[in-house]
């Protein structure tokens, strides 16, 4: 594999960058004189904003790389997850907003408790915890892991300057320095997709049509094929049901989006929050699938640039580093290492919400607002080193494979929590001990199909948040409801169950 100087002028650029991000910690910081501002910004988030915000997080680093690569090898199948996230964002809004604003939650899991019990949110909040800190080794380690082969940087100080970085500008501006800079990288992540597809376009004999063209003929976009039933492959249906119940946690039981409900400080911001990350879900991944398109015309066309045995999984950093002109060049990494910052620091504010409200707030004697700072701080810091330490165990020791595997766990956990958020809102009847019954279900179920089955790892969200709802709701007139017929009533979607 040809190995590319980064050149000076790219390194200026990465880390003028760099120092941006830092800046907009520092100038938050001074804002930060509670744990409501910390994890709240004080309500001084506008929609718009939010919603970039939440476009930002959701879309890392492996996302940004790996879709114009699926685009390049395969097809465009995987954009239909996009726009199915956008159609249940009608259905969060009617439904679980109005219960997280109404209750002023710092935590998400602070409904469970509510709801049912302390078990359940203690269930919810460390699996989110923990899944968490491993995303962010994840992320972190399969971002280094894709520049490697491309730029002449030590794996160990991508990892720094990825992590370490993300702690400092995290750990001193909380959630609104997080969403103020989601802000710049989301919109550097859009701007990169635009600005590198206009760039292969100009360098493609016959320019954008004949991009087009030639996928049309290579049958990439929509393969009759793919609209087929299967219970293993990821066929059309299959991505729809999967992408659904994906949506679902992602916006109904994921702290990390649902921390952006409340920086707000009105329910219609938080409506324009959910409409501009559907506009941009609507328009930008498009981008990403069409620079696959043009990347596949261009080493069609030109397929002397491309190494021998070259692993097509790195074709987009290869262009940018071989092709594109310096310090547009340092610009676009800048921009793939502000898709793993962005993901990474709502990952570390988000664990530390969950960690003091969830855990430190119900220990000993009610903790004033400058306690519950220092502490958050303290575990913001403590999850991004253990994230840190870990992807530097994968680089150390090699590891592969890991991707798939921890995108199958989502279904693991992620299934579960969104049941019992389902469960609680929309199953009246349903108490702590169904709830209970419920989750144990869901996770032996996920864990016996996943072990026993070559069922695609999609279903996992669907079986394990059914589940909880079916068993949760069967089960709920076994056990006495310990919760006053009012209380169920204020915490549920009025109606008959």
């Amino acid at each position: 594999m040809e190995m590319h100087a980064f050149g000076t002028l790219n390194y200026i650029v990465l880390l003028v960058y760099l120092a941006a991000i830092m800046l907009v910690g520092v100038y938050f910081a001074r804002r930060q004189k509670s744990a409501d501002d910390y994890f709240k910004a004080g309500g001084r988030i506008p929609g718009w904003a939010a919603g970039i915000s939440v476009f930002a997080t959701t879309l890392s680093s492996i996302t940004f790389m790996s879709i114009p690569a699926k685009a390049y090898t395969g097809d465009w199948t995987f954009l239909i997850g996009q726009y199915i996230a956008i159609l249940i964002l009608p259905f969060v809004f009617m439904y679980y907003i109005p219960f997280f604003r109404k209750l002023n939650l710092t935590s998400a899991y602070e409904y469970l408790e509510k709801r049912f019990d302390i078990k359940m949110r203690l269930f919810a909040s460390i699996s989110f915890m923990l899944f968490h800190i491993g995303r962010i080794a994840i992320i972190t380690y399969l971002t280094a892991l894709a520049l490697i082969p491309f730029i002449d940087i030590n794996p160990l100080t991508i990892v720094f300057l990825i992590g370490v970085l993300c702690i400092i500008y995290t750990f001193m501006g909380g959630i609104e320095g997080v969403i103020w800079t989601d802000v710049i990288q989301g919109i550097m992540l859009s701007v990169a997709a635009v600005m590198i597809f206009v760039m292969i376009c100009f360098n493609v004999d016959g320019g954008m049509t004949e991009i087009f063209s030639m996928s049309a003929q290579a049958d990439k976009y929509f393969p009759s094929e793919k609209f087929a039933w299967s219970w293993s492959e990821s066929t059309i249906p299959v991505l729809m049901i999967g992408f659904l119940f994906a949506s679902l946690q992602q916006f109904t039981a994921s702290q990390d989006v649902v921390q952006r409900y409340i920086v707000t400080d009105s329910i219609d911001e938080t409506k324009k929050a959910l409409v501009t990350n559907a506009k941009l879900v609507a328009c930008i991944p498009v981008f990403f699938f069409a620079v696959g398109a043009a990347l596949y015309a261009y080493y069609t066309q030109n397929p002397s640039l491309l190494p021998e045995d070259f692993n097509t999984g790195g074709i987009l950093p290869f262009f940018v580093i071989s092709q594109m002109p310096a310090g547009i060049a340092g610009l676009i990494i800048a921009a793939i290492f502000a898709a793993s910052q962005s993901s990474i620091s709502s990952s570390l504010n988000s664990i530390s919400a969950c960690f003091t409200s969830d855990i430190y707030n119900r220990l000993g004697t009610t903790k004033t607002p400058e306690e519950n700072l220092k502490v958050g701080r303290i575990v913001t810091v403590l999850a991004g080193v253990f994230g840190v330490l870990a992807s530097t165990y994968l680089i150390m020791s090699n590891e592969s494979e890991l991707w798939d595997a921890f995108n199958s766990l989502i279904g693991l956990m992620g299934g579960p929590m969104t049941g019992l958020f389902m469960l609680g809102v929309f199953v009246r009847r349903a108490n702590a001990n169904s709830a209970l019954a419920g989750v144990v279900a869901a996770v032996a179920s996920v864990l016996w199909v996943r072990s026993t089955t070559d069922l695609n790892f999609f279903f996992y969200g669907v079986i394990g948040t059914l589940v909880v709802v079916i068993v949760g709701y069967l089960t709920a007139p076994l056990f006495k409801n310990t919760h006053a017929k009012e209380e169920i009533e204020a915490l549920t979607i009025q109606g008959q169950n």
